[in-house]
């Protein structure tokens, strides 16, 4: 459970004055709040360090440092967030639909209800991170700012949530991203799927330095030496040197201060 003054410190962060009040309005708030403050990224797999999931380990390294995390760290926070408020909440495992087989159930996020209605609240799912909550309503399209995401049941897999978006060949179609189905969480759960996905040689998060930053209109990804840069005009994309003038890459585009040289991180071959 998180401390009152940790509470605190994390309301500033992120722009809060206080605790938000357990309705949409509020719980929308909280998702915005964080989502537009605290970075995805997976740099401390990529520094040695492994993650933990202990949650003062969590609070420590983003609410007091210029910090990010990966699902089991920006999803444990939003939750613990999300009791402190008032919020119905539970924590759910999902299994990741985005390669050519699914994952284990590999990926945390909440399930917040309210008068009777299931919101998705995922704060952590890299480039496809919902910008607000999420309705568990099937079949219809739920649209944020700039998304369009649906759910559909599955006979294998449960609830399978879909974006609506571009393929390769740049035609529309919805993709399948994660699979869940309601099953209890408890710490062992979490435990090990995070230790698998941060330990793994074969882990996407192991072989990989990935980050990922919502701006107003688009979002700021990094994929080892690549940084795009996406908004309603386009997408810029822009090379990086493993030097120096990395680590000032993702200061200035995600508030990542690693305090630590670019020989610290483990060596990524160039694509």
């Amino acid at each position: 459970m998180i401390s009152t003054n940790d509470l605190t410190a994390y309301f500033a962060k992120i722009g809060l004055v206080d605790n938000p009040p357990a309705t949409i309005e509020g719980l929308t708030a909280l998702h915005r709040a964080q989502h537009r403050r605290i970075p995805f990224e997976n740099f401390d797999i990529q520094l040695g360090k492994g993650v933990s999931v202990d949650f003062d380990d969590i609070v420590q390294k983003i609410v007091y440092h210029e910090r990010g995390g990966y699902c089991f760290e920006l999803n444990e926070l939003m939750y613990q967030a999300l009791i402190a408020s008032g919020f119905n909440a539970v924590r759910q495992l999902a299994r990741v639909h985005k390669g050519p087989e699914p994952t284990g159930r590999s990926h945390q996020f909440s399930l917040v209800e309210l008068n009777g209605q299931k919101w998705v609240v995922d704060i952590g799912f890299g480039s496809h991170t919902p910008r607000t909550p999420l309705p568990l309503d099937y079949g219809v399209e739920i649209k944020t700012d700039i998304q369009t995401f649906r759910f559909v049941k599955n006979e294998v897999y449960g609830s399978m949530l879909q974006v609506y978006e571009r393929n390769e060949e740049g035609d529309l179609h919805w993709q399948n991203l994660y699979s869940f189905e309601f099953a209890h969480v408890c710490a062992g759960d979490i435990h090990t799927s995070n230790f698998f996905v941060s330990s793994y040689p074969e882990s996407f998060f192991f072989k990989n330095r990935i980050a990922a930053f919502p701006t107003e209109n688009g979002i700021a990804l990094l994929f080892n030496h690549s940084l795009k840069l996406i908004t309603p005009e386009g997408t810029k994309e822009v090379g990086l040197q493993e030097d120096d003038t990395y680590l000032e890459v993702i200061k200035r585009h995600f508030g990542i201060e690693l305090d630590m040289p670019i020989q610290a991180l483990k060596h990524i071959a160039a694509e």
